[in-house]
């Protein structure tokens, strides 16, 4: 697959399915952090505040949610029915998204990052 230059042009890419899904993920996860911005890294959708909070992508039989180590790690009880390793879940794509776990997730990630950016120090001369 063409790297998306959006998640408007990634998403379209995708069988119709698999759209459904990554639609339902990208509005779980706006509104879980609405002032994020869309960008794709790596060649995925993501989203970024500060930095990135989550990654996403279609595979052919899962949806993958990549909330990086912690993100996973925080979650570990709740992730029992899913496929999942240090940074990665997976999703099937026959079965219906956990958007509530979802939400949380990245909910977590955004306290997370803006706690640690808030423990900075700040760059004044």
């Amino acid at each position: 697959m063409k790297t998306a230059n959006s998640i408007n042009a990634y998403i379209a890419s995708c069988p119709e399915n698999v759209q459904t899904l990554l639609e339902q993920m990208r509005s779980t996860i706006q509104k879980a952090a609405p002032n994020a911005e869309e960008v794709i890294s790596y060649g995925m959708p993501a989203f970024k505040q500060q930095q990135v909070l989550v990654y996403f992508a279609a595979f052919k039989q899962h949806i993958g949610f990549y909330p990086t180590a912690s993100g996973v790690a925080a979650f570990k009880d709740e992730l029992g029915n899913y496929k999942s390793s240090k940074g990665a879940i997976q999703f099937p794509l026959t079965e219906k998204l956990p958007l509530q776990l979802i939400s949380k997730i990245v909910k977590f990630r955004l306290k997370e990052v803006q706690e640690k950016n808030s423990k900075k120090p700040s760059k004044t001369k």
